[in-house]
């Protein structure tokens, strides 16, 4: 939309598009109602990434309709919480999008998105973490990262994190996924001088309460430098990552 808006105030300034045909082209702007959805394309101006949808509690339909709205402006297209069953009734109106299943993420590119300075590396305590991880680091990629993944590196063995010291202390910022007891982002901060993001996840038995117990010990973390997101929140902790490593 930014691109857009652009080139529209070109031609205008050119003389190439009168006032009232660019008012014409900015039908919808700053927002599309669609009744049950009012789609925000001026966030990718005021904010520099286009909005970004949350799938869960939407039919197919409303995904297909704010997901159509929002290729056709021209923005690239990510949405979050996709079942497997929402997917197949929407892949037929959304040509040339891509469903990623470990992330349960629908995305379609038709810009590259402003590139990041550094890596963003995503880690997983345990191979049940992998789907909040694909979710942060689906996002992470949308919004003009590199991103690596490193995944089963979680305390019940360390030795597996330590032999990937140097692709962790070659990092911009680290985003670390732990459910059970929540250690791996205190342990990942005592080792490098990055912004680490903890993501508790709601793996784990009983008394770690779908996330709880995780996300009060990455809360009461010793080492500087960990912030903290939401239960399953992969989506929020990519985002944040993304502004750190685009400053």
């Amino acid at each position: 939309m930014k691109k857009r808006l652009e080139e529209i105030l070109e031609k205008v300034r050119a003389g190439r598009l009168t006032p009232a045909q660019a008012l014409e082209k900015l039908e919808g702007f700053p927002y599309c109602d669609l009744d049950f959805a009012k789609v925000d394309h001026h966030r990718e101006v005021a904010k520099g990434t286009p909005e970004i949808v949350f799938g869960l509690g939407k039919t197919p339909a409303q995904i297909a309709r704010i997901a159509r709205d929002i290729l056709e402006k021209g923005s690239n297209l990510l949405v979050t919480r996709v079942e497997p069953a929402a997917w197949v009734k929407v892949r037929a109106k959304l040509p040339g999008a891509v469903y990623n299943e470990a992330a349960r993420t629908i995305t379609r590119i038709q810009s590259r998105a402003p590139a990041g300075r550094g890596t963003i590396v995503v880690l997983t305590a345990g191979t049940s973490d992998i789907p909040v991880a694909e979710e942060a680091a689906v996002t992470a990629e949308m919004l003009g990262n590199e991103t690596e993944r490193i995944y089963d590196v979680g305390v019940a063995g360390l030795h597996r994190l330590l032999g990937q010291y140097e692709r962790l202390r070659r990092a911009r910022v680290l985003i670390a996924v732990a459910g059970m007891e929540g250690a791996l982002p205190s342990v990942v901060a005592g080792l490098v001088r990055v912004p680490v993001i903890a993501v508790p996840t709601s793996v784990g038995y009983g008394a770690s309460f779908k996330g709880l117990a995780a996300l009060l010990a990455m809360l009461n973390a010793c080492p500087g430098g960990v912030a903290v997101v939401n239960i399953d929140n992969g989506f929020g902790a990519a985002f944040m990552a993304s502004q750190i490593n685009h400053l």
